[in-house]
């Protein structure tokens, strides 16, 4: 790929905010590329078919180690040049930015308006594409839905290289194929994602947080259901199970000044005793496990999925699983992360595993290993049975013919 912004992958210094000496969750990287446009991703792209090699895109590699590994990396598009702000249509309520741009700097651009990306920032340095390639979420999920809901209009590159755009710059956007959609959660294997258009929502003028504390896992989420029942209208609804011990739940409420004031009373009602608060009780919006270990060191981190009714079911099945497994996520529509500590060897692993997704299943929801140490990943079935399998390798087909974008990291080894 002469002419490339490319690089060798045994440089340390060419790939180290990736965390990995030229590797892939410990499949070799034949060579980086750097580019910095959506014309030199295409150039990069069609080099790279010519040549028959795999891609696997990435932004700042935070979550490069979530999913399977790769089958092959032959080269890996490192989009961390791409960090720009395109444009902030602050009037709209609109953003656009490059794929690499880290949420907490689009943050810090927006915040001047009185605007945000209702998107947690769950990994430290993430970027706006590896959010969306791994539909990364957190509290704010309640409010605002994941982050496929907020997104406008995308701009990808398909494995031949060719540029294709889809949605626009309003909100209002209802024409043509939704791309955006489909390339959420597809973890780069089909097209690499280069410029995202975002619709933001206001600051809120006041915001408090409630904590209540307790024993009981029923309790916590009979509250939980309370909060739901009522008008207090959260913006976020926590639930933090730890392996033994004392969980909690936190309610998130934001608005005018006034409007928040009477739902914090109506709140105090629901949940006697909780403590109030004008920041964030730690850890919010964090990761039940350490995102920054690599290799064995690391946790199995899952996320699980169930019904809002089978909450309690779902806490006590954690409490009861062969290790200690921690449970951190929204009561307010069913989505939380576990963590099966690091150093638990894969036997009880996989037995912990096995045992939370019959109970999600049993609930209407699911059990995906995002991120494990290699035994683990060898021990367990990561992805879990996934409905409309053949619809989605038969879409694979379509972007992507000959299987070169990050092969064998998603569901099915798509």
């Amino acid at each position: 790929m002469a002419g490339l912004p490319v690089g060798d992958a045994g440089d340390r210094d060419d790939v180290g905010h990736l965390g990995g000496a030229g590797d892939v969750d410990g499949v070799p990287v034949g060579s980086v590329a750097r580019p910095a446009s959506t014309a030199e991703v295409a150039d990069v792209l069609r080099a790279a078919a010519a040549d028959g090699l795999a891609v696997v895109p990435c932004g700042r590699g935070t979550k490069l180690t979530w999913g399977r590994p790769p089958e092959r990396a032959d080269v890996l598009v490192d989009l961390s040049a791409m960090d720009r702000v395109v444009e902030h249509a602050a009037g709209d309520l609109v953003l656009v930015a490059e794929a690499g741009a880290p949420v907490a700097s689009v943050a810090e651009v927006i915040a001047g308006a009185g605007q945000r990306l209702a998107v947690d920032e769950i990994v430290p340095g993430s970027t706006v594409g590896g959010t969306v390639a791994t539909a990364a979420a957190g509290p704010l999920r309640l409010l605002a839905g994941g982050v496929r809901d907020l997104l406008i209009g995308v701009t990808v590159v398909r494995a031949d290289g060719t540029v294709a755009r889809a949605g626009g710059k309003v909100v209002k956007n209802v024409a043509g194929y939704d791309l955006g959609k489909l390339l959420t959660g597809s973890y780069g294997t089909l097209a690499v994602l280069t410029e995202v258009v975002f619709r933001l929502h206001p600051v809120p003028a006041a915001r408090r947080f409630l904590r209540v504390a307790s024993d009981d896992p029923a309790a916590l989420a009979a509250l939980a259901a309370a909060v739901r029942r009522s008008p207090v209208v959260a913006s976020a609804l926590e639930i933090d199970l730890p392996g033994e011990g004392p969980g909690s739940l936190t309610v998130l409420l934001e608005g005018t000044a006034d409007g928040v004031a009477g739902r914090v009373s109506v709140a105090a009602e629901l949940l006697p005793g909780a403590e109030l608060t004008d920041s964030p009780p730690p850890p919010w919006a964090a990761l039940p496990w350490d995102p920054a270990a690599r290799g064995d060191d690391r946790a199995t981190g899952l996320k699980v999925t169930c019904r809002l009714s089978g909450l309690a079911e779902l806490l006590y099945a954690a409490r009861a699983a062969p290790v200690a497994v921690r449970l951190r996520g929204s009561a307010g529509v069913g989505v939380l992360l576990g963590a099966i500590p690091a150093g638990t060897e894969p036997a009880p692993a996989a037995a912990a595993v096995a045992g939370l997704r019959a109970t999600a299943g049993r609930l209407g929801g699911s059990l995906v290993v995002l991120d494990a140490p290699a035994a683990v990943k060898a021990a367990v079935d990561v992805w879990g049975p996934v409905p409309g399998l053949d619809l989605m390798r038969r879409v694979k087909r379509q972007f992507d013919p000959d299987g070169r974008l990050s092969p064998g990291r998603f569901a099915g080894g798509i």
